[in-house]
């Protein structure tokens, strides 16, 4: 809540709704920010057909946020369309992200040989079943590290670098030294996230964006005897990092990315000489979120500097040519609070990914601490079908 408005409606009974929905449309907030009273060009289209994430995440469709979603029924307010492609940076180019066995043989990415060690290493995580030790491969997960597993299979570091970042979605490579558990049920998620819709990517996104998710839950909440307060108490809180980011209007999908319609691309720190990975988003008018032949893409990445237009032009560059962009940074924040203390939780700030995991993470976390209960998410995610299109 903390930011300027240009109205502020209290209530959302059906008269405040229509107020609010009248106001929302009257101009395009996107231009209004960045640019001022200027007018829009014509050539963006109807500033009502926009809805623009700021920021934009994809769904892991076999993920803890799915599965949030089953658990609490808030899917029958929601559609989903299945993302088209993932994609990771690799030596300058753009290369599909090879997920399984099959994918690992067929990868541009990998020589004759590195495919065979790849595709083994694979295997070994499809079958890897945490309760079966005939499946460990004599590896005690909680014990060895992730860099003893990928030692084991005698893996390239450029192969390493996408399954660390693009597969197991790791923002940089401590994960390496870590027990490997982690790191081998984060590649196992995203390869049966993958094969649930049987799509071109892992990843799901809300027809009409991520605005949905907040309003599909608001009402569930209030269906249970919720109540929302517009108004917070100061929140203790400390700064801890700072996301650069460009929010581009184009009239093209990103090349290279099979004309896909959603993607997400991930460029690994190492391939940019960075601290930190580089991400692309992209959606279109097929997820409801543009006008006809529009494309929305989101360039970011943790800021290492105060130049976010420079910092962010290895991410540009893949996009070709852009309508209008727009440049932004927002700062991170921490709780510093003893929420055992004084019973009050505080999440944290978005983080620079263009996937959910992390989010979920922290509320689950939160859930944990404020009920004092382990939320259980195993149940059969076959509901989860419905709920997406192909």
């Amino acid at each position: 809540m903390d930011e300027e408005y240009d109205v502020i409606v209290l209530g959302t009974g059906l008269k405040e709704c229509i107020l609010s929905g009248l106001l929302s449309v009257d101009g395009l907030k996107l231009w209004k920010r960045f640019r001022g009273s200027d007018t829009p060009p014509e050539k963006l289209g109807s500033s009502r057909d926009y809805n623009v994430d700021m920021i934009p995440k994809f769904m892991m469709a076999n993920g803890a946020l799915v599965r949030v979603l089953i658990h609490t029924d808030v899917t029958k307010y929601l559609n989903f369309k299945a993302v088209d492609g993932s994609y990771v940076y690799n030596k300058g180019k753009i290369y599909k992200v090879p997920a399984t066995d099959v994918e690992a043989l067929k990868s541009t990415l990998m020589g004759l040989f590195e495919k065979r060690r790849a595709r083994k290493f694979f295997i070994y995580v499809q079958d890897y079943e945490e309760s079966d030790p005939k499946s460990h491969e004599g590896l005690d997960l909680n014990k060895v590290t992730a860099r003893d597993v990928i030692s084991k299979y005698g893996l390239e570091d450029d192969t390493v670098d996408f399954i660390g970042h693009a597969l197991a979605l790791h923002k940089d490579d401590s994960y390496l030294d870590q027990p490997a558990t982690d790191f081998v049920k984060r590649v196992k998620l995203y390869a049966e996230s993958l094969a649930r819709f049987a799509g071109g990517s892992p990843y799901i996104y809300p027809l009409y964006g991520l605005g949905e998710l907040p309003q599909a839950f608001a009402r569930l909440s209030a269906v249970y005897g919720g109540t929302y307060m517009l108004s917070k108490p100061e929140c203790k809180v400390k700064k801890v990092g700072k996301v650069a980011r460009a929010i581009c209007i184009m009239s093209h999908p990103i090349p290279h990315t099979h004309d896909a319609h959603s993607v997400q691309v991930i460029l690994p720190q190492k391939q940019l000489g960075r601290k930190s990975d580089m991400y692309l988003f992209c959606c279109s008018y097929a997820h409801n979120v543009a006008p006809k032949g529009k494309f929305i893409a989101f360039v970011t990445t943790e800021a290492e500097t105060d130049n976010p237009e420079a910092e962010l032009k290895s991410g540009i560059e893949l996009l070709g040519p852009v309508d209008e962009i727009f440049f932004d940074t927002y700062d991170r924040y921490e709780p510093t609070n003893q929420s055992s203390a004084d019973n009050c939780f505080i999440s944290t700030s978005y983080d620079a990914t263009t996937h959910f995991e992390s989010t979920v993470k922290d509320v689950i976390s939160m859930y944990s601490q404020i009920t004092g209960k382990t939320l259980d998410l195993t149940m059969d995610l076959s509901a989860a079908g419905a709920a997406a299109e192909g």
